[in-house]
């Protein structure tokens, strides 16, 4: 199933997201239709919140962007539930980013580049991994869309300022993207 994407203006995009339980129905179904949303949308991560449920679990696929230049992303399937940023680096890096829930929206944000993560996948099997330069980028975008979080929170006054016209409109529900989304 391919769910509509919210967008900017949805309440549950701004919500602190509830954890996961163990008996939470059908799980690996939700990830795989996470990852068919987020794959119909041209993304590389996807949150739950985005697809209206305010859930702590997000997905993410580099697996797109494997090439020569990037042979890391060859396996960067994860789908994280629970997760918990255990440590984050020091060494920063600022890059553009955009965000499904945020369309036509693209803007220069600094993150760290190393994160280290304890989560579990869809069957409940308990990993800690430490991710790296974009992976790392990607996880701590999507961690924080489980905290009530969007990038532009991110961004300066002086940018924020230059969206308002297009944050305004998406909040009227005046949206243009070739993928489902749900507005207000």
């Amino acid at each position: 199933m391919i769910y509509p994407i919210y967008v900017y203006g949805m309440q549950v995009l701004r919500k602190v997201a509830q954890p996961v339980p163990a008996d939470y129905p059908e799980l690996p179904q939700l990830a795989d239709d996470m990852f068919k949303t987020m794959y119909h949308a041209d993304g590389v991560g996807l949150a739950a919140p985005q697809i209206g449920l305010s859930i702590r679990m997000f997905v993410i696929d580099l697996s797109v962007m494997a090439d020569e230049k990037h042979p890391e992303f060859k396996d960067a399937k994860r789908v994280f539930i629970n997760p918990e940023i255990l440590e984050v680096g020091p060494e920063t890096k600022t890059q553009d980013e955009g965000c499904l829930s945020l369309p036509g929206i693209n803007e220069s944000v600094k993150r760290s580049t190393m994160v280290r993560v304890k989560y579990f996948d869809e069957n409940w099997n308990e990993h800690e991994e430490v991710f790296t330069d974009f992976f790392a980028k990607a996880v701590q975008h999507e961690y924080e869309h489980l905290d009530g979080k969007l990038f532009i929170d991110n961004i300066s006054p002086v940018r924020r300022t230059m969206n308002r016209s297009r944050l305004h409109n998406m909040q009227k529900g005046k949206v243009n993207c070739r993928y489902n989304v749900k507005t207000v």
